[in-house]
């Protein structure tokens, strides 16, 4: 039974002008480990990363209903890659979450799905 869905769409350079304007932006919406990860990268990698995130964490509270706000941060809700490069949802809880993100040249776009 699905609980709720969620989708989200952001243009790559509106997060790379925010990054790039105000850098402390990275560490409101990545958790440590994710900042790990957009380090690792170069150039319009992170930015890619940095928008396909933000996306899927945006998607994943509307998919839960309570949208970013007071019961939920972004840094409550934390991002991994699976061996295969697929993400997923970490936490706040990751069992029956399903993830999908995609980038074209201009947008990153996550949706979520939640299983009950």
């Amino acid at each position: 039974m699905i609980r709720g869905i969620g989708m989200d769409i952001v243009e790559i350079s509106r997060i790379q002008r925010l990054i790039q304007r105000h850098p402390k932006f990275v560490e409101r919406i990545l958790t440590e480990k994710e900042r790990e990860v957009f380090n690792s990268r170069n150039g319009r990698r992170q930015y890619e990363y940095a928008a396909g995130r933000f996306a899927a964490k945006e998607a994943f509270a509307k998919a839960l209903g309570s949208g970013i706000g007071e019961q939920l941060s972004f840094q409550d809700i934390e991002t991994e890659a699976d061996e295969y490069g697929k993400p997923y949802i970490k936490s706040p809880f990751f069992e029956g979450v399903h993830l999908s993100i995609t980038h074209s040249k201009e947008y990153a776009a996550a949706q979520v799905i939640i299983e009950k």
